[in-house]
């Protein structure tokens, strides 16, 4: 177990403050694109926040009024042209273990997104537990504008489950951009915020959470992604023995002395 408050990341900021942490990719310039090297940030940096001991929530951040324009042309578009299979598919693992990090972080994820959302951006927010939105984020899966495959990074897996199957395929085969609005309505984001207040509205609904019994709310989110390969029958004995863990925490039991006693119960995560 360890302190993440002074993880020093080179491609992106990091800041830990009340228990949450915030990302924001490099490069408002140009979107915030992402790059081989913060792509292993990223992964790595995700991959370390099970055993972070002051850390609850993580928000990934907007930057420069965009969120992220996918894969850089020039670092990352231009060397794969060049690569040979063997180097294809260590990068498309590399990129798939990225999202494989943030679901299994066991901390509860919220994409705070203004502006740009595309490509590996889109499956950014598509991959985190809750989305935000200003009424100016344009989410597009283009990876078939750019001659590849819908299927990039778990999106045929996770996008309709979402969205749902129709919207998700339409999404995927025309790679067109979905506005703020369609993304509200069809449940891709949980809300959509002025851009002025996106932050602090990201900050209360990490607050909320990390407010909660955070241990648990760790075992929800584990749940929600292992439960996708379960039948019912599974489900069930899986959340029973996943509850049964819970009801040996001391914040189960402060929860029924603050109800007995009438009084709101605190939370140690314990």
């Amino acid at each position: 177990m360890t302190d993440m408050a002074d993880h020093a990341p080179r491609h992106f900021d990091w800041s830990v403050t009340d228990r949450i942490a915030t990302i924001r990719l490099h490069g408002a310039e140009r979107k915030n694109p992402l790059t081989f090297q913060s792509y292993a940030d990223l992964r790595d940096t995700f991959r370390a926040l099970p055993y972070a001991t002051d850390v609850d929530v993580v928000i990934l951040g907007s930057n420069g009024g965009n969120f992220c324009s996918g894969g850089d042309v020039h670092d990352i578009i231009g060397p794969l042209v060049g690569m040979d299979m063997k180097d294809l598919l260590a990068f498309t693992r590399m990129t798939g273990d990225l999202v494989k990090a943030m679901l299994a972080c066991t901390k509860p994820v919220i994409a705070a997104v203004d502006g740009v959302c595309v490509g590996a951006g889109a499956i950014l927010a598509m991959a985190s537990d809750l989305r935000l939105a200003t009424p100016a984020a344009k989410t597009a899966f283009l990876f078939t504008r750019v001659g590849l495959a819908g299927c990039d990074m778990g999106a045929c897996a996770m996008l309709p489950r979402i969205v749902g199957q129709g919207r998700a395929a339409e999404l995927l085969y025309t790679g067109r951009s979905m506005s703020a609005d369609e993304g509200h309505a069809w449940g891709f984001w949980n809300a959509v915020h002025d851009a002025d207040t996106l932050d602090e509205q990201a900050l209360t609904l990490a607050r909320r959470i990390a407010s909660g019994p955070t241990f648990a709310n760790g075992m929800t989110k584990t749940q929600l992604n292992h439960e996708w390969n379960m039948s019912p029958d599974q489900a069930i004995e899986a959340e029973a023995q996943a509850q049964a863990i819970c009801m040996q925490t001391r914040d189960f039991e402060r929860a029924y002395r603050a109800f007995v006693a009438r009084e709101r119960p605190v939370f140690e995560g314990d």
